[in-house]
């Protein structure tokens, strides 16, 4: 099995469970926020394409679109804190993986204003790959704060595919692999 085909057989399948519990946790967002409950950000992308990324607000309606190691915790909403902890709100992500904009797991996508990041990323070669929701990045604890760090874990994804190594680091993720970004430790 190819790396697309396994993201297109799990995007598939957890599409509409995920579409299901992102429609029950948008009632509470929008309650909180009185905003759109889904946030659309665009993001580089595999061969440094922009795209537009879909995820669950979690941050006020206010916030600047910036890398949230930038931002800070005290724009995380009571919500968005939960959301951020379970990484429910990265459930709107299937769809960019669907459509081939993302895979499960791959680097994480970068905001085009992080210059630093895409730099270091490009001169590694890591552009080559689709992007991921999640990665050994994550899984390490590692977020964007840290660009020159973060680039050499992501290049490390870039040997030989393995099925077996993107389950684990799915189900590292699911059980709670990572701390999450800098936003949520401030």
């Amino acid at each position: 099995m190819s790396k697309r085909a396994l993201d297109l057989a799990l995007a598939l399948i957890a599409l509409l469970p995920a579409a299901l519990i992102s429609m029950v946790l948008a009632i509470p967002i929008w309650i909180e926020t009185r905003a759109n409950p889904l946030f659309v950000q665009t993001r580089v992308g595999r061969h440094r394409r922009p795209f537009r990324l879909i995820k669950l607000r979690t941050m006020r309606p206010d916030t600047q679109h910036r890398a949230s190691h930038e931002v800070g915790a005290s724009h995380i909403t009571g919500t968005g804190r939960l959301l951020r902890k379970t990484k429910l709100d990265e459930l709107p992500q299937i769809w960019n993986v669907l459509v081939g904009e993302m895979s499960f797991v791959g680097p994480r996508p970068c905001l085009p204003s992080q210059k630093e990041l895409i730099d270091e990323r490009e001169r590694l070669g890591v552009h080559a790959l689709r992007p991921g929701i999640t990665g050994p990045a994550q899984v390490a604890g590692l977020d964007m704060s840290t660009p020159a760090r973060l680039a050499v874990a992501d290049a490390a994804y870039l040997g030989p595919w393995s099925l077996t190594h993107d389950l684990h680091l799915m189900l590292r993720t699911a059980f709670g692999g990572g701390r999450g970004d800098a936003a949520d430790r401030a």
